[in-house]
Formats: C-alpha cells, sequence, structure tokens
C-alpha cells in the first residue's frame, strides 16, 4: 500500500513571473512584448517586485490603460477577454446601481452621473494585468 493519499489534491505548480509563454514569440506588438517583460521581471501581472526596477523601466511599464478606460467592456472584447469583460461590466453596472441608489437616498443625486467614471477607471486599471495572464500565463478566465 502506498503513502499517498489517493484524495489529496494535485500539487500546484507555482509559477513566480517565469510564465508559460515566450514572449518574443507571441503575436502581439513590439509593445506588448517589451510591457510583458516588464511585467515578468516586475513578478508577474501583481507586480510585487516593481520596486526593483529601473526607471526606465518603470517608465515602459504603464498600470494604467487608457484604452481600456475609453472602450471599457469592448477593449476586453477586443483583446479576446470577452469573459472577464462580461463579469466586470456586470460587476460594475450593480455597484453604480446600489451607489447610486443611496447617493440619491441622502441627496446627492446630482453626483451620480460622476460615477461611471468609477467603472471606466476599473478596466483601465485592470486591463494590463489581465491581458499578460491571457497572453503569457494563458489564463482567460473570469476572473
Amino acid at each position: 500500500m502506498s503513502a499517498q493519499n489517493p484524495y489529496a489534491p494535485p500539487k500546484a505548480i507555482v509559477d513566480v513571473g517565469g510564465g508559460v509563454a515566450d514572449i518574443d514569440s507571441l503575436s502581439v506588438s513590439d509593445k506588448w512584448k517589451r510591457r510583458f517583460k516588464v511585467m515578468r521581471k516586475a513578478g508577474g501581472p501583481s507586480l510585487p517586485h516593481v520596486k526593483n526596477l529601473t526607471r526606465e523601466e518603470q517608465k515602459e511599464l504603464s498600470s494604467f490603460n487608457v484604452l481600456a478606460f475609453l472602450l471599457g467592456p469592448l477593449y476586453y472584447l477586443f483583446k479576446g477577454m470577452w469573459r472577464k469583460g462580461l463579469t466586470l461590466f456586470f460587476l460594475t453596472l450593480i455597484g453604480l446601481l446600489a451607489v447610486d441608489a443611496v447617493m440619491v437616498m441622502v441627496g446627492l443625486g446630482s453626483f451620480t452621473r460622476a460615477t461611471s467614471f468609477a467603472a471606466a477607471a476599473v478596466y483601465g486599471a485592470l486591463a494590463n494585468g489581465d491581458y499578460y495572464r491571457k497572453m503569457v500565463l494563458g489564463q482567460n478566465a473570469w476572473w
């Protein structure tokens, strides 16, 4: 009889920014390849080692995507991350409706239009990391 538990979950392979795909062989622009290499050096999409980067590398690595801010779910659709885009759309929609309802009840109904910038900021802040997960790590999931 072996000592291994047949009901134990499989051992996870932990990747600390090593990546799955070879960045140079990806079918993305040179700008994205440079950005992906810097993201890998910074420790992956969560950027835990960003302080170890040089100034030039930090300039190359932008944590905010203006196109995703402007286009929102359409940007995710164009980049092939439609599941995450739909999920973010519905989560931000529910969140905005709740915040707007509270603002109207409190008497700040005139500021409800400004809350749509918060939803756009969510897309802009998450897009680069999500695209890295999709292209380099091969993780194109809901989250």
